[in-house]
């Protein structure tokens, strides 16, 4: 009967050729036979792969030109995002900046200028869906086709969960996170029509492990990694070869106004200028993870296999105060009589390369 041969009717498996032709008693030992045979298969590529990786560490991977490339950087009006800019720069791409600083735009563009290189600052708000579209498609007018998009821009509160005001934590995800979907839903399109291009997502260590004070901003890094990894894994699954992704996931890192006052015990923040050194190597090697530094990529294994409070102890152990307090300025003489009322927390504000912003709203 021609209903036999389908392997689903109304909702109900029924036996498909294969193993209509296996006698029942032998069908559960041929579904272990071949689930065996899966798994050597896939040890065997596994296999390969890992001697393909070893080899590749040792003689190295060609690094590849970057020359007449246009690379996107979010937040390139300074911290990190500016001096990955002046290297690209010095690789012979053109650059093209977004930032909602525009006095920092002009400062990176004018250092980008002075290496000899091209490029274009445009004021966009990353916490908006339209600007990011409205900007996109005029940067593709005017400049061209992005070929390398690197998502840098980042805003961290840095207050404990129940003191931190609703429309901080909405902004942190609208630019920590969301900003990327509407980043690469813009010129990922590009990308795939000419086959070119490379998406590079500045994550963070605080998205594989919770930190006090940061519930935001870690939750926000975390949704950052999930989404390079699917994504990676969904242009592989469409059969694309010349996208490439890169996660880089770096620890607290000096003078880019974000962390500054940190209270970091064992291991030293990051220099800024080495962490940017990597991002680029990371970018020229098609590198799909940057864990820096480099050993903590050894360490994270042991976040599933030791107890809890192994990792809890340490966590609080190495970073004992991720935004410590600000020191109360000292308060003008005035009458006993007349109790000022404290003054509130400021508004949020973005960086400035003069001077960094306020502690409780930092943006990078």
């Amino acid at each position: 009967m021609a209903t036999e041969s389908q392997e689903y009717m109304n909702g109900i498996r029924r036996p498909g050729p294969l193993t209509r032709e296996i006698p029942e008693c032998m069908r559960d030992k041929y579904t272990i036979i071949q689930t065996v045979l899966d798994v050597l298969a896939f040890l065997m590529l596994a296999i390969g792969y890992v001697i393909q990786g070893i080899y590749k560490s040792i003689v190295g991977i060609p690094k590849k030109d970057l020359k007449g490339s246009i690379a996107l950087v979010t937040g390139g009006g300074g911290g990190l995002g500016s001096l990955i800019a002046l290297r690209l720069a010095r690789l012979g791409c053109v650059i093209v900046l977004w930032d909602i600083n525009k006095k920092g735009l002009e400062d990176t563009e004018k250092l980008v200028k002075g290496l000899g290189g091209k490029c274009f600052g445009y004021v966009v708000d990353l916490a908006s869906r339209d600007d990011i579209y409205q900007v996109a498609k005029k940067v593709e007018k005017e400049v061209g086709r992005v070929t390398l998009l690197i998502n840098n821009a980042g805003v961290v509160s840095g207050q404990y969960l129940l003191d931190t005001p609703d429309h901080l934590i909405q902004r942190t995800f609208d630019v920590n996170i969301l900003a990327h979907f509407w980043t690469v839903k813009a010129f990922l399109p590009a990308m795939l029509e000419h086959n070119d291009g490379h998406i590079v997502t500045i994550a963070s260590m605080a998205g594989q492990v919770g930190v006090a004070k940061l519930v935001d901003y870690c939750s926000s890094k975390s949704a950052a990694c999930g989404f390079d990894e699917a994504l990676r894994l969904e242009l592989e699954v469409k059969g694309v070869k010349g996208v490439h992704t890169s996660l880089i996931c770096p620890y607290f890192i000096r003078a880019t106004g974000m962390f500054e006052e940190v209270n970091s015990r064992f291991v030293p923040t990051l220099s800024s200028n080495d962490v940017a050194d990597r991002v680029i190597l990371a970018i020229r090697t098609n590198e799909p993870l940057a864990v820096i530094p480099a050993y903590f990529r050894l360490l994270l294994p042991f976040k599933w296999i030791v107890p809890w409070p192994c990792i809890s102890e340490l966590i609080r152990g190495l970073v004992p105060d991720a935004m410590p307090a600000a020191s109360p300025a000292p308060e003008p003489m005035r009458e006993t009589k007349h109790i000022l009322a404290t003054p509130s927390k400021c508004e949020s504000r973005p960086m400035a390369l003069a001077s960094p912003p306020a502690r409780h709203d930092r943006q990078v």
